[in-house]
C-alpha cells in the first residue's frame, strides 16, 4: 500500500506539469513561441545561481533558488497576470491566494507549509533573498523584451518610466545589475525598442 504523504507529493508532482501549459505574456527570444511558467521558473533558478555573486549583500542563494521555483506555481490556477495589466492586478492577489491553498494544500501540511512560506516571503520583499529573486523574475522577461526589440514593450506600448519601475527591485539588491539594467533600458530607448509615447 502507497504511503499517503508520498501519494499526495506524487499528486501534487503531477498537477505541477500544468506549469508547462501555463503560458506568459513573453515570448522566447528566437519568438517562435510565448515562454510557459516552468521555463521561466527554471531560467530564472539559473540566474540565481549564475548571478548571485552581484548581490550587494550575503544572501543565502539555495534559498533564493527555492523560492524562485515556487514563485509562479499559484498560475496554475490563478493564470499569469500580465505585469502591465491594471485591471488583471486589481484582483491578483485575492486570485493568488486562493490558488496558493488549493496547490500548497495538495501537500502534507509540513511539507505544503514550508512551500508556502517561500511562496509568501516572495510576494512580500521584506528579506535581501526574497529581494532578489524578485530582480531574477524582473530581469528575465526585461532580457527577453530586450533582445527581441521590444517584445511586450512594443505589443503593449510600455514606457521608458514603466520599465524602470517594474525594475525596480534590482536597484536595491545590485549595484552592479542596476547599472547594466540602467544601460539596457537606455539603449533599448534609443533603438526604439521601448516606445516613445506621444
Amino acid at each position: 500500500m502507497i504511503d499517503k504523504n508520498l501519494q499526495e507529493e506524487i499528486e501534487f508532482i503531477i498537477e505541477l506539469d500544468k506549469m508547462k501549459s501555463t503560458f506568459r505574456q513573453t515570448s522566447l527570444i528566437d519568438k517562435s513561441r510565448r515562454e510557459n511558467d516552468a521555463e521561466h521558473s527554471w531560467h530564472i533558478a539559473i540566474m540565481a545561481m549564475v548571478l548571485s555573486e552581484y548581490a550587494d549583500e550575503d544572501i543565502d542563494t539555495s534559498k533564493v533558488i527555492k523560492m524562485v521555483l515556487v514563485h509562479d506555481l499559484v498560475e496554475i490556477y490563478a493564470g499569469d497576470t500580465f505585469c502591465y495589466d491594471e485591471v488583471g492586478n486589481s484582483d491578483k492577489s485575492e486570485r493568488e491566494l486562493k490558488a496558493a491553498d488549493k496547490i500548497f494544500g495538495m501537500l502534507p501540511v509540513e511539507k505544503g507549509n514550508c512551500l508556502r512560506k517561500l511562496w509568501e516571503e516572495f510576494e512580500e520583499m521584506n528579506t535581501k533573498e526574497s529581494l532578489f529573486a524578485n530582480s531574477m523574475d524582473r530581469l528575465e522577461p526585461f532580457l527577453i523584451n530586450y533582445y527581441t526589440e521590444g517584445g511586450t514593450w512594443k505589443e503593449h506600448d510600455i514606457s521608458k518610466e514603466q520599465v524602470y519601475k517594474r525594475s525596480e527591485p534590482i536597484k536595491y539588491t545590485s549595484n552592479k545589475l542596476w547599472e547594466f539594467t540602467v544601460d539596457l533600458i537606455e539603449d533599448a530607448f534609443k533603438k526604439g525598442y521601448i516606445p516613445k509615447l506621444k
